[in-house]
């Protein structure tokens, strides 16, 4: 898995590539720390090029929606496959996020 950050003036773009698994998952939650840190913006998830996103995964995703909430920020999910889309949907999460 590989986790890129770009950003504009009021957005920041994670693009997360890859098996977002159980293994990926402890580098993934170190990854995403300039994210957290900047919870206050508009913050997407490229999930485009992702593969599999594990409960860990899903563990993650909430404490970005946790710290933007908290920040005033929003986050939304873009370019999920079906298949990691039907995770967030078995989940319930698919009402927590927004997706693109």
């Amino acid at each position: 898995m590989t986790f890129n950050i770009q950003t504009t003036d009021d957005t920041i773009i994670g693009i997360i590539e890859g098996r977002l698994d159980t293994a990926a998952s402890s580098q993934f939650a170190a990854d995403v720390q300039p994210i957290l840190d900047s919870a206050d913006k508009n913050i997407v998830l490229d999930c485009s090029k992702m593969e599999f996103i594990s409960s860990s995964g899903l563990r993650i995703f909430l404490t970005i929606r946790k710290s933007s909430i908290a920040h005033g920020g929003k986050v939304t999910i873009k370019g999920a496959s079906p298949e990691v889309k039907q995770v967030f949907t078995i989940t319930g999460f698919t009402s927590l996020f927004d997706f693109e």
